[in-house]
């Protein structure tokens, strides 16, 4: 007997060893983080099965093939669709419930914590009409060659599974060509992930340009009496703060905590130390745009409802943007880092905004000189190829995109997310997909310039 279960423990001890082993590739993540990997799954399942469903109008299978293509343990989530309420619940096999709900105008949330604020905000829409983009939703001046070119791109990738869903071109202020993937539409919102970082600077810009009176002098937040004090707003737009934020996308990680796990998406970061001096050293942090979300939420007197107000009237509307949701958090500040929904016309129109330097309409939205100083290199020693929460071409020893002008920069988001500003060619290409690994930018866009 006690052979045998000398015998059981010996197997029973193996398999615990082969699942240790095997699940960082079976699951996507080590055992010894199973709790966080739980939350973060059910965080992620809730939020973007939410924002699929009431934002983009995707099926439950859609939904959970993008999340699937983050780990294999998502096919497991359990996502419950209560169209009633506009809400979504997720559990992964039983354990860690978690919600989000939907509200028309600021999209969804996690329901974490007290979020009885966001209940009374009302959000106005953008009503577009139909005169020829980019004021209007009509498009008479497609390229006829280019448009075929332009669907050519779209079949090859989605033959080759890069699941491109929204291709556009821009070419002098006009939009010249459009291709959409299945079920997707000239309207239809879809996730920018990190691209909305540039949006977020532009947000920065316009209150800038409303309220130049505004002391941007040390410390930017009131609590940041200590070294942190001497981190500039340009500090935080270039991503040399500073501070240290893990961006890995681990469970545990701050960058898990802050999008699946927190009330205050910025408050993660706002409790961030600092790893190098201010303006030295490159890092590439998703909290440091929630920072630059909040530092504008508190400028405009901390209230959602003024917050949400400021973007409409300010950014929207101006750009005739019907399409665009800017997700909150459970608090009511922006989520700046990667929760903004627009279709592909509207993320061509944030393209030319900074394409007319800023101008729109032949009135002025960005202060004078913010679209140059933002497409500059910044001054770490380490990587200046990002100006102010956009990626450059050039500026450093080499082209991020060879096959691209040198002047060319970009917002760039996860699953392979791109708008190129092309100020020589005076171009700019929105592609939207949900990729799981590399996607050839450079190799399609340049098949798109003039």
């Amino acid at each position: 007997m006690k052979k045998i279960i000398l015998s059981l423990l010996v197997v029973i001890a193996a398999l615990i060893l082969a699942l240790a082993l095997l699940a960082p590739r079976l699951l996507g993540f080590s055992i010894a983080e199973l709790g966080n990997a739980v939350r973060v799954s059910t965080g992620m399942g809730a939020k973007l099965a939410c924002s699929g469903r009431y934002l983009s109008g995707f099926d439950h299978t859609r939904n959970l093939n993008d999340l699937a293509s983050y780990s294999p343990a998502n096919r497991l989530l359990d996502l419950h669709y209560d169209d009633q309420a506009g809400r979504v619940t997720a559990t992964l096999m039983g354990m860690g419930e978690t919600s989000a709900t939907f509200r028309p105008g600021l999209g969804c949330t996690l329901d974490i914590g007290d979020t009885s604020a966001l209940d009374g905000v009302t959000v106005a829409s953008v009503v577009a009409s139909q005169a020829p983009w980019p004021h209007g939703n009509s498009a008479p001046d497609i390229i006829p060659s280019l448009q075929e070119t332009l669907d050519d791109i779209l079949r090859q990738d989605n033959s080759a599974g890069l699941n491109t869903r929204a291709l556009v071109v821009i070419q002098d202020g006009k939009l010249v060509a459009e291709s959409y993937g299945e079920k997707i539409a000239p309207q239809t919102p879809l996730l920018g992930w990190s691209m909305g970082k540039s949006l977020t600077a532009i947000l920065v810009a316009r209150l800038q340009a409303v309220q130049p009176e505004i002391d941007i002098s040390s410390p930017l937040f009131p609590h940041w009496q200590d070294e942190r004090r001497r981190i500039s707003l340009e500090n935080l737009l270039q991503m040399t703060s500073g501070l240290a934020f893990d961006e890995t996308y681990a469970p545990g990680s701050d960058a898990t905590k802050m999008l699946f796990g927190a009330h205050s998406a910025s408050d993660i970061a706002m409790q961030s130390p600092l790893a190098h001096p201010p303006g030295e050293y490159f890092s590439y942090s998703s909290g440091t745009t929630n920072l630059l979300a909040r530092w504008v939420y508190d400028q405009l007197g901390a209230r959602p409802q003024t917050n949400v107000d400021f973007f409409q009237q300010q950014i929207l509307t101006p750009l005739a943007m019907s399409n665009t949701t800017f997700e909150v958090d459970a608090s009511g500040v922006f989520v700046g880092s990667s929760y903004i929904y627009a279709s592909a016309r509207d993320w061509a129109r944030l393209g030319l905004l900074m394409l007319n330097d800023g101008d729109w309409n032949g009135a002025p939205l960005l202060p004078e000189g913010w679209v140059s100083a933002a497409s500059q290199p910044n001054t770490s020693t380490n990587e200046p190829r990002y100006g102010y929460q956009f990626w450059l071409n050039g500026g450093g020893e080499t082209l991020r995109f060879p096959e691209l002008p040198e002047d060319s920069y970009f917002m760039l988001g996860n699953r392979e997310q791109a708008v190129m500003i092309s100020p020589s060619t005076r171009t700019v290409v929105v592609r939207l997909g949900w990729t799981r690994g590399d996607y050839p930018t450079g190799k399609n866009f340049a098949r798109l310039l003039p």
